[in-house]
């Protein structure tokens, strides 16, 4: 055989050796799967994006309460409270915002029950491990 021929044949065959280096364990990408991680992705950049969240308590309470967070930058205050918060390890935090508090769950990011001005003379927070003025 000579070794124009060697190369040849060799051109032609296929050799399998196992998985590729870095992807043991790793599912092949289908159309399926992509579509998931597609979606968890962007799941994850809305929910980086959008801040916190309120829980169906909170958003009683600030229902019953009237408390706007819509006006003024009170959402991006909170939000930057929050952030705070999570930088120094909290888990649970009183986040205090101009003339509302908020019990923010940190490491859920979610926030767990607001209390205007006017309620907090006497108020006692208990489970919380930390508290932000911004």
């Amino acid at each position: 055989m000579l070794i124009s021929e060697y190369l040849a044949l060799r051109n032609q065959i296929s050799v399998t050796t196992g998985t590729a280096v870095g992807t043991a364990g790793v599912a092949p990408q289908t159309a399926e799967n992509a579509g998931e991680s597609f979606a968890d992705a962007l799941r994850e950049k809305i929910a980086e994006k959008q801040g916190v969240e309120f829980s169906k308590h909170a958003m009683q309470r600030l229902s019953e309460r009237s408390i706007d967070i819509t006006s003024g930058d009170t959402l991006d205050r909170l939000n930057k409270g929050v952030e705070i918060a999570a930088d120094k390890g909290s888990n649970d935090a009183l986040v205090l915002v101009g003339t509302n508090a908020f019990v923010v769950s940190v490491k859920n990011n979610k926030v767990i029950t607001t209390i205007p001005q006017e309620e907090l003379k006497g108020s006692i927070f208990t489970n919380i491990d930390s508290t932000v003025i911004i």
